[in-house]
């Protein structure tokens, strides 16, 4: 396969163990000595970012192995803010922290833990997402993508589309077909995927925005060892929907700050690489790093925005919305916390995510007024908002259409009846189903 184990340097003792009785206040002191003593804008970022991973600080509510320090929401909290308030870099963020590392914690080996973690918390290593397909947008579980066991290894055959990141990954989360004979949604297989081998063709998709974030990715006898197959073979489908469960949820442990997507060079010193991403970050990255939101607040707070008073209902419904949101986001959290799986709050979230955004976008331009028609640096918020505005039609359909969401909801939480046909294409063979 190429992958090659990351061993990830063990932290002290001293950062090793949190005391269970430590206040938030004593967690953020500790987190603030520890900063100011190792943050420095000239070193490496790839320097920076293994000492936050090595000392726990990466992502703080995750266990030692993977950068953290098993904390709880405020203590992480509490981290963040306090390296915030330092002015220090965040980690590394993208598919690979908040799509695979989740899924790794839940479905992965401790051989694939010890082998795939540490090089996504230090960000040595990169991650793309390849599930959708050409022929099968709205309806994934029909992929075509087929994998075929040979000895010890498994060959991939076909084609993904819309995939983050695929043209600099190193690696991929990959769904496939394993076994024709299932219906749809049975016989898919969860795979962690060589994106640097031979048989793999990535081709890059121009976007409106003028900006390339998304691939389609061509795969001709690739070759997937056994050893990286992702849960039980047939059992993809449940693992792809926990992934996507995980990128529904704006409130996911795996995300922070710092730009989602785009090539990084590790040797950059970290202050010279966090100024040039203020001035090129794209809208695909606000969008998914939260970005949009506090871009949107200051619009607001810089503009007429809220001396209108049509404006003004406007906000408090959108205060609403927000506030909505951060109630699901909790009560979804603690259904996972308590062992359970992720229900349908997370598709609404999903839409009321994409609605959010069309709100902000809207209301943004309209409060710049005459700036809200410009493009370019010069631009209220330099031209970050026009850029997030741009994204916004892609929140619909990206992660799942919202139609695709309003029929889980429909069918799941209303117990309205499915499709006319559908139940029946659900049970039959997949190749007995018509294509296209």
């Amino acid at each position: 396969m190429g992958s090659v184990p990351i061993v990830l340097s063990e932290p002290s003792a001293r950062t090793a163990t949190m005391s269970d009785t430590q206040s938030v206040a004593e967690i953020a002191d500790e987190a603030r000595d520890w900063v100011i003593e190792n943050w420095d804008p000239a070193m490496s970022l790839g320097d920076w970012w293994q000492r936050l991973a090595g000392a726990g600080y990466a992502f703080p509510r995750w266990p030692a192995l993977a950068g953290g320090r098993s904390l709880d929401k405020a203590g992480a909290r509490a981290v963040i803010e306090t390296r915030r308030s330092v002015g220090a870099y965040g980690p590394p963020n993208g598919v690979a922290t908040f799509l695979v590392a989740p899924t790794l914690f839940q479905y992965g080996t401790t051989e694939q833990q010890e082998r795939y973690l540490p090089g996504i918390v230090n960000g040595t290593v990169r991650w793309c997402q390849l599930f959708s397909e050409p022929g099968y947008g709205s309806d994934m579980a029909g992929l075509a993508t087929r994998a075929e066991l040979d000895g010890d290894e498994w060959t991939v055959n076909g084609q993904k589309v819309w995939n983050s990141g695929a043209h600099y990954a190193d690696f991929a989360i990959l769904i496939a077909r394993t076994d024709p004979d299932q219906p749809k949604h049975k016989g898919i297989t969860f795979f962690l995927f060589d994106m640097r081998q031979r048989g793999v063709d990535v081709r890059p998709l121009r976007e409106m925005t003028g900006d390339a974030a998304f691939n389609e990715v061509f795969m001709s006898d690739a070759r997937v060892h056994e050893r990286d197959r992702l849960g039980d073979i047939g059992a993809g489908w449940h693992v792809a929907m926990t992934t996507l469960s995980h990128e529904r949820n704006p409130e996911n442990p795996g995300l922070s700050e710092t730009a989602p997507f785009g090539e990084v060079d590790l040797s950059m010193p970290v202050g010279e690489h966090a100024a040039a991403e203020a001035r090129n970050v794209d809208g695909f990255s606000l969008s998914l790093s939260g970005g949009g939101g506090a871009l949107f607040d200051r619009v607001i707070d810089e503009t007429t925005g809220g001396s209108d008073p049509v404006r003004r209902q406007k906000l408090v419904e959108l205060g609403a919305m927000r506030q909505i949101a951060r109630w699901s986001n909790a009560r979804a959290a603690a259904r996972m916390k308590a062992g359970g799986q992720p229900g349908p709050e997370v598709s609404t979230q999903k839409i009321n995510g994409a609605e959010m955004g069309r709100r902000m976008r809207n209301l943004g331009l309209e409060s710049m007024g005459a700036d809200g028609m410009l493009w370019g640096d010069d631009t209220p918020t330099d031209g970050l908002f026009h850029r997030y505005a741009m994204f916004t039609p892609a929140s619909s359909i990206a992660g799942g259409t919202d139609e695709v969401m309003r029929n889980v909801l429909g069918e799941r939480v209303l117990g309205l009846p499915r499709e006319p046909g559908e139940s029946d294409q659900r049970e039959k063979p997949w190749k007995d189903l018509p294509r296209g």
